[in-house]
C-alpha cells in the first residue's frame, strides 16, 4: 500500500493514506486573488467522468457551504468537472449519481452532527453512497471542548457505519481553523500571561486533528483541510507557539471574517477537494 506525502514548505503533510493518494497540493498553492486551475488539469477527463457517476454524501455547515460555492466556481472554470450538486434533507430513493449535501446537526454541538450523518447514511441504505464524509466547523471546538470524548464518539460511529456499508468509502476531514491574533500585543500578552485571541480554541482544533490523523492517516482517505487552510501561496505555514509547541492557524488571506472562506480560500479548498475525491474514486474503482 502506497502512502504519498506532499511537501509544503518545511512540513510534511499527509493528505491521503494507504492506496488513496491525492494530487491536491502538487500543483502549487493558490496565490491570493489568483486561483489556479493547474491542479485540476492533473486529473484526466475519464477520472472526472468517473467521479460524476458516483453517489457522494457530504454533511456540513457553513464552511462546507463556502467549499461548495468554491466547487461551483471551479465547475464554471473547468468544463471537465460536471458534478450534479444537490442539497436535500433526505437521500433520494433512486440513488441518483450526485454530490448530495445536507446541513448536519447543530453548530457548537458536534456530536449532533455525527448522529445526523449516521441517520442520513442509514436513510440511504437502499442505495448506499459510494463516498461519504462529514466535516465539522471551527465553531465545534473551543477551549472547553472535551476533544477525546468528541473523537471517541466520531470514531465509534464511523466504525459502525463501515461495518454496515462495506461498499462505501468513508472519508475523514480535519477540523477547519480560525485566524489568531497577531501584532505587538501578542508578546506583551505572553509576557504578562494574558490569553491571546484565537490560541486556546485552535489548540483544541489541533488536538482533534492530531487524533484524526493518528487514527486514519495511512489507513483511510484523509483530507487535511486544516493543513490546506494554514498553508500560504509560497508554501509556508501560518503558525503560532504556545507552551513551547507550534500550532497552525487559518491564513488571513483566505478569509474575510477570521473563519469562513472568502473567494480565494473557497476556490483553493474546492480545487484540492475535487482532485482528492477524484483520486479516491479512481482508487476505489481499482479495488484498492
Amino acid at each position: 500500500m502506497l502512502l504519498r506525502r506532499v511537501t509544503l514548505g518545511t512540513s510534511m503533510l499527509t493528505l491521503a493514506g494507504a492506496a488513496f493518494v491525492t494530487a491536491a497540493c502538487t500543483g502549487g498553492l493558490v496565490a491570493p486573488g489568483q486561483p489556479r486551475t493547474d491542479v485540476m488539469q492533473q486529473v484526466s477527463a475519464e477520472d472526472w467522468t468517473r467521479l460524476a457517476s458516483l453517489r457522494i454524501v457530504f454533511g456540513h455547515q457553513s464552511v462546507g457551504s463556502n467549499i461548495l460555492a468554491g466547487v461551483a466556481d471551479v465547475m464554471k472554470a473547468v468544463p471537465a468537472v460536471r458534478l450534479n450538486v444537490v442539497e436535500s434533507t433526505t437521500p433520494p430513493a433512486s440513488g441518483t449519481a450526485c454530490l448530495l449535501h445536507f446541513r448536519a446537526g447543530r453548530n457548537e454541538y458536534p456530536t449532533t452532527k455525527v448522529d445526523d450523518f449516521v441517520r442520513f447514511v442509514d436513510a440511504a441504505a437502499s442505495a448506499p453512497p459510494d463516498i461519504a464524509f462529514l466535516k465539522f466547523c471551527y465553531i465545534d471546538a473551543n477551549a472547553q471542548t472535551d476533544v477525546r470524548g468528541l473523537f471517541d464518539h466520531y470514531r465509534q460511529a464511523f466504525a459502525e457505519l463501515r461495518s454496515r456499508y462495506t461498499s462505501t468509502q468513508f472519508v475523514h476531514v480535519t477540523m477547519p481553523l480560525r485566524v489568531v491574533q497577531t501584532g505587538w500585543r501578542v508578546p506583551v500578552k505572553q509576557l504578562i500571561g494574558r490569553p491571546i485571541g484565537g490560541y486556546a480554541d485552535n489548540l483544541k482544533r489541533h488536538e482533534y486533528n492530531e487524533l484524526l490523523r493518528a487514527e486514519y492517516g495511512g489507513k483511510a482517505p484523509l483530507f487535511d483541510l486544516a493543513a490546506i487552510e494554514s498553508t500560504r501561496a509560497d508554501g509556508s505555514r501560518v503558525v503560532f507557539t504556545s507552551g513551547g509547541r507550534t500550532y497552525f492557524a487559518l491564513a488571513p488571506e483566505y478569509t474575510d471574517d477570521g473563519g469562513h472562506l472568502n473567494g480565494t480560500g473557497r476556490r483553493l479548498v474546492a480545487e484540492r477537494l475535487l482532485v482528492f475525491l477524484a483520486e479516491v474514486a479512481k482508487a476505489k474503482a481499482a479495488g484498492n
